[in-house]
């Protein structure tokens, strides 16, 4: 699904040296290199501040942590999304409200978010589900409209542009309160490692992330906040300075292997591909496409006979889950959340596919549907 060794073939020499560079220094947390990255990649996405993490998961709860949330209030959160977007909610004692997404983004949207919202509700938590923006103009009109806070998950997302309606852009994850970034090893901007960062443009929140991700420390010692420990160590930060270089190339060469999937599989009927919203651009952390009249884990088998591999993202809605079942409030139930899980197939996707693979992946789902 993802070909990390060839992609770390290509910048070798860089990714040792920047390695090197760290076991030389022997400063493995906390050292210049994550300050470095922090910069760049706040200058990357046009904002002020970018406070670096253990993992994605981690920059979720410090977000909301920051936002000063109290146990049972309601946050927002689409049914079909990774584990660790509840998971964060149901640790901080807060009360999860699941909603359904739209069928062809895949992300949630204003007119699902307005009925869900009581006096209760504190949160919205948007998904940038497999690569584009969901629509955050609306969401925060409606945000703002219900003095609401958001937080973007922004994961599988980072470098998406969403474009406003007066032309304005932005990246994904700079748009709500906080946004918030995963750098696991399959990510579009991944290390070697686990890592992640919170962003905002917000310095009273930069001041309280940054806080409560090194123990609620306002200096060593005094500690104002509770906290909990969680930092992108040294080397990791060092490996990510050299991957951002690339990190347009690396979004370009997965938009590329989209449109040639999307040149070939578009004409057959019992597929869908990934839908492209205008209002965003896509930058693919997966190609999901959806399979139609029931064939979707057959046609899986048969890519796997093939040697193909394939992943389902994800096959239990969030509602379903044993752990969430009786947890929170759900709106509704979540039908197409239900019927996704049922039908997506995520193709391979990453970096360094060449047309001579994709051709063998898509000659080889056309065998199957002829």
């Amino acid at each position: 699904m993802v070909d990390l060794q060839s992609q770390y073939q290509r910048i070798k020499p860089k990714i040792d040296a920047a390695i090197q560079e760290c076991l030389d220094e022997a400063f493995f947390i906390k050292g210049s290199q994550v300050v470095d990255f922090q910069k760049r990649l706040a200058d990357y996405l046009k904002i002020n501040h970018v406070i670096t993490c253990g993992n994605g998961t981690d920059a979720l709860q410090l977000a909301m942590m920051a936002l000063k949330l109290n146990p049972g209030d309601e946050v927002i959160v689409p049914a079909f999304t990774y584990i660790a977007t509840v998971e964060v909610i149901a640790l901080l004692g807060l009360t999860p409200i699941i909603i359904d997404v739209d069928p062809n983004t895949f992300n949630i949207t204003r007119q699902l978010i307005e009925p869900a919202i009581t006096s209760k509700t504190r949160l919205i938590v948007p998904v940038h589900l497999f690569g584009q923006c969901s629509d955050m103009e609306n969401i925060m009109n409606c945000a703002t409209e219900n003095s609401l806070l958001v937080v973007e998950d922004a994961a599988q997302a980072l470098g998406a542009d969403f474009v406003f309606t007066d032309g304005t852009i932005k990246k994904a994850g700079t748009m709500g309160h906080i946004g918030c970034t995963s750098f696991f090893p399959s990510k579009n901007l991944g290390c070697y490692g686990d890592g992640g960062a919170a962003y905002t443009d917000d310095s009273d929140l930069a001041i309280r992330l940054n806080m409560i991700a090194n123990h609620g420390q306002s200096q060593k010692y005094r500690h104002d906040l509770i906290g909990i420990n969680s930092r992108l160590d040294t080397i990791q930060a060092a490996i990510l300075n050299q991957k951002l270089t690339y990190f347009d190339q690396y979004n370009q060469a997965r938009q590329k292997a989209a449109n040639f999937y999307d040149t070939h599989l578009s004409e057959i009927n019992e597929i869908d591909i990934p839908h492209k919203n205008p209002i965003s651009s896509h930058v693919y952390h997966q190609y999901t496409i959806k399979v139609k009249n029931g064939k979707r884990d057959v046609l899986k088998d048969y890519l796997t006979q093939h040697n193909i591999p394939s992943m389902i993202y994800y096959p239990i809605p969030l509602h379903h889950q044993p752990a969430y079942k009786n947890l929170g409030r759900r709106v509704g139930d979540s039908p197409v959340s239900v019927q996704l899980c049922e039908e997506v197939l995520s193709l391979p996707m990453h970096t360094e596919l060449d047309e001579e693979q994709q051709s063998y992946i898509v000659e080889t789902i056309m065998n199957f549907f002829s």
